[in-house]
C-alpha cells in the first residue's frame, strides 16, 4: 500500500517514520542477522535493532494514546513525540548497534525538539541555522546524531554503521529542497557509504558482507524516504561480490568459495581473533555526568565494545568484558543500574573461538517466563526457565519475548507471559518463533504465581503435549491476587477509592478497599480460601511492610490449619504483595 508522504517533521510525521522503519527492519532482520560479523559475530543484529525500534515505536504511540485521552485537539507536539522517541529508545536498545541507533535518534530528537518549541538551539546555532521541523531542521539533525553516536563510542571504528551515520550527514548537508529530497540524499549517501564498507574493515572483506549496523541504519534512512516521498527505497545488496572464507569440516583449514547468499557469509565469521571477551553486559543507568564519565574510563579498562548514550540523569551502559561483575558493579559505584541483562557468548561462539568448534546443539525443551521483579527472575532462573523482566508501566514487546525464547535455544519453548495484558504480545511472539522452527505453546498464565505453579510440575523428560496440559493445569488450578496502593480516585468493583488506599485485587478485580497493607491482604487471604486451598504463595514487593509475612503466615496457620504457606521476594515488581492459593 502506498504511504501517503508528510511534508514537515511534524508529530505524524515521527509516528509514520517509526512504524515505517520498524517494519522495513522486520523484512531485512534475518538478512541482517546473517551477515553480522562484527564486532561479536553473534547474528543478532538485526534482531536488536528491531527490538530498539519497536520500544521507540511504542513510546510515540503512548503519546498519540495520551493525547486522545486527555481531550487533546489534533496531535500531540513535536516536541514531546520525539523525546518519547529518543527516551523509548533509549529503554529498550540491545546490542552495540541497538545502542549506537538509540543514540542516534536522540541527537535528532535533541534538535527537532528545539524546533518542535519553536526555539532557537545552541546545536543550529552552532552551524549558522536555527533548528525547524523542515529540511533545514532535518539537515541539522542528521548532523548531531551522527556526531553524538561518534562520541558515545569510546573508541570509534571506520567501516560501521558511525561510517554510514556521518556519510548520511554529510550527503544531507548538501542537499537543497524539501524534507524528501533531504532524506533521500541522506539514505544515498548511506547507501554509498555501506558498500564501501567492506574495504574500511577487514574482517567484512573477509566474509564478504558489508557491516550489518550499517545495513540497518540504511533500513532506517529508507522508512525517513518513504515518510516523505510515500516511495519505498529499492533494496540494498549486502554481500559484495567476492569470495568468502570458510572453514573446512575435515581439518580446520580455510577454502575459498564463492558468496550465494547472507546466510553463507555466516562462515566466513571464522576469521574472527580468538580470544574477546566472554559476556555482553548491558543495563540502564541512572547517575549524574560525572559520575557517566568514571564509569566510561572504568569499562574502558575492563574491555571492548564500550557505548554509553543518555543524558540527563539516564543511561544506556553497553560493554563486552570477562568480568561481567565488575561491570555490574562499576555501574552501582556510578549510580543505579536496572534492567541488567547479560549475555555469556557460548563456548561455540566464533567470538571466544575463532570458529574452531561446532554451534552448540539446541536443548529439547526450556521455559521462557515474563516476571516482574529481579527476586522472582532469581526464583525462575534457578527452576531453569529464562526470563524476561518486565517492569511497572514498561511491559515487553512482542520482539523481546521472541528474543528470550531465541535465547532459551531450544527445540520447544513453553511460554508464560505471567499477565493478562500480554496475551496477544505473547501470542504475536509465540507465531512468530514458530516460522522459526520452534515448537511453541503458550500457557496464559495471568500472574507470576501462576507462572510459579505451572514451573512447579514441569517435566522436561515428559512428552511435550503431557508437559503442556500438566503446567496449564496447575496454572488453572492457582488463583491470584495483589496488593498494591491506590495512585487516584476511582470507580472500582468494591466501590470508590481515593489516592494512597490500599487496595486488594482477586483474579483481577478490586475485591478490598483498606487503609492498612497487612489488614488488607488477610482479608484478600481469608476470602480466597473460603474456596477451599491447600498452599499459599507470598511474593513480597521492595515496599512491602517489613513484619507482612511473618503476621499472614501466622494467621494462616492460626485459622487454616491444614493450608501451608511459602514465602519469596520478588523485588521491584511494582505490588506490595502478590497471593497465590492452590
Amino acid at each position: 500500500m502506498a504511504q501517503v508522504p508528510q511534508t514537515f517533521f511534524d508529530a505524524l510525521a515521527v509516528r509514520t517514520w517509526c512504524g515505517l522503519a520498524l517494519e522495513a527492519l522486520g523484512r531485512s532482520r534475518e538478512e541482517i542477522d546473517a551477515i553480522n560479523v562484527y564486532p561479536v559475530a553473534d547474528g543478532d543484529t538485526g534482531t536488536n535493532l528491531y527490538l530498539t525500534v519497536e520500544s521507540a515505536l511504542a513510546a510515540v504511540e503512548a503519546v498519540f494514546t495520551g493525547h486522545e485521552v486527555g481531550g487533546g485537539a489534533g496531535a500531540p507536539s513535536l516536541a514531546d513525540t520525539v523525546q518519547a522517541m529518543a527516551h523509548g529508545a533509549l529503554l529498550g536498545a540491545r546490542g552495540n548497534s541497538g545502542t549506537i541507533l538509540a543514540q542516534l535518534l536522540r541527537g535528532m530528537a535533541q534538535v527537532l525538539a528545539a524546533a518542535g518549541d519553536g526555539g532557537a538551539s545552541s546545536l543550529g546555532e552552532a552551524s549558522g541555522e536555527t533548528p525547524h521541523g523542515d529540511a533545514r531542521g532535518l539537515r541539522i539533525a542528521l548532523r548531531h546524531a551522527a556526531d553524538s553516536a561518534r562520541q558515545a563510542v569510546a573508541h570509534p571504528v571506520e567501516g560501521t554503521v558511525l561510517t554510514v551515520a556521518s556519510a548520511a550527514a554529510d550527503a544531507a548537508t548538501g542537499a537543497e529542497g524539501d524534507c524528501g529530497t533531504v532524506a533521500r540524499a541522506a539514505y544515498e549517501g548511506a547507501r554509498a557509504a555501506l558498500a564501501a564498507t567492506p574495504g574500511q574493515l577487514a574482517v567484512l572483506e573477509r566474509a564478504g558482507v558489508v557491516d550489518a549496523g550499517g545495513r540497518g541504519l540504511v533500513a532506517v534512512l529508507g522508512a525517513l524516504v518513504e515518510t516523505f516521498t510515500g516511495e519505498r527505497p529499492a533494496a540494498v545488496a549486502v554481500a559484495s561480490p567476492v569470495s568468502v572464507a570458510v572453514v573446512s569440516p575435515v581439518d580446520g583449514g580455510h577454502a575459498r568459495v564463492p558468496a550465494e547468499s547472507p546466510a553463507d557469509c555466516l562462515d566466513g565469521a571464522a576469521v574472527l581473533e580468538e580470544g574477546g571477551p566472554a559476556f555482553e553486559v548491558i543495563y540502564l543507568l541512572e547517575a549524574e555526568d560525572a559520575a557517566v564519565t568514571r564509569l566510561r574510563e572504568r569499562l574502558d579498562a575492563l574491555g571492548d565494545s564500550l557505548v554509553v548514550v543518555g543524558g540527563d540523569g539516564l543511561w544506556n551502559v553497553h560493554v563486552h568484558v570477562d568480568d561481567a561483575g565488575a561491570a555490574v558493579e562499576a555501574g552501582v559505584e556510578a549510580g543505579r543500574p536496572y534492567r541488567i541483562r547479560i549475555t555469556h557468548f557460548a563456548v561455540g561462539d566464533v567470538h571466544t573461538t575463532g570458529g574452531g568448534r561446532p554451534p552448540r546443539e539446541r536443548v529439547q525443551r526450556a521455559v521462557v517466563a515474563v516476571v516482574p521483579g529481579e527476586g522472582l527472575a532469581g526464583l525462575y532462573n534457578e527452576a531453569g526457565a529464562t526470563t524476561v523482566l518486565a517492569r511497572p508501566g514498561e511491559p515487553p514487546a512482542s520482539g523481546e519475548l521472541v528474543d528470550a525464547v531465541r535465547r532459551a535455544h531450544a527445540l520447544e519453548v513453553v511460554l508464560l507471559p505471567n499477565d493478562a495484558d500480554l496475551r496477544h504480545t505473547a501470542a504475536a511472539a509465540a507465531e512468530q518463533a514458530r516460522t522459526e522452527g520452534i515448537r511453541v505453546a503458550l500457557i496464559p498464565t495471568r500472574s507470576a504465581v501462576q507462572g510459579i505453579a505451572a514451573l512447579a510440575v514441569h517435566e522436561p523428560d515428559r512428552r511435550f503435549d503431557e508437559d503442556v496440559v500438566q503446567m496449564t493445569s496447575a496454572a488453572g488450578a492457582t488463583r491470584y491476587a495483589e496488593v498494591t496502593v491506590a495512585e487516584r480516585q476511582s470507580w472500582t468493583t468494591a466501590g470508590i477509592c481515593q489516592a494512597g488506599d490500599v487496595l486488594g485485587l482477586i483474579d483481577g478485580d478490586v475485591a478490598v478497599i483498606g487503609s492498612d497493607v497487612t489488614a488488607t491482604a488477610e482479608t484478600v487471604i481469608d476470602r480466597m480460601l473460603q474456596a477451599g486451598g491447600e498452599m499459599v504463595t507470598l511474593v513480597l514487593g521492595d515496599e512491602a511492610p517489613d513484619a507482612i509475612a511473618e503476621r499472614v503466615e501466622a494467621r494462616v496457620r492460626e485459622v487454616y490449619l491444614a493450608v501451608d504457606t511459602v514465602v519469596y521476594r520478588g523485588g521491584r515488581q511494582g505490588s506490595l504483595l502478590l497471593i497465590g492459593v492452590e
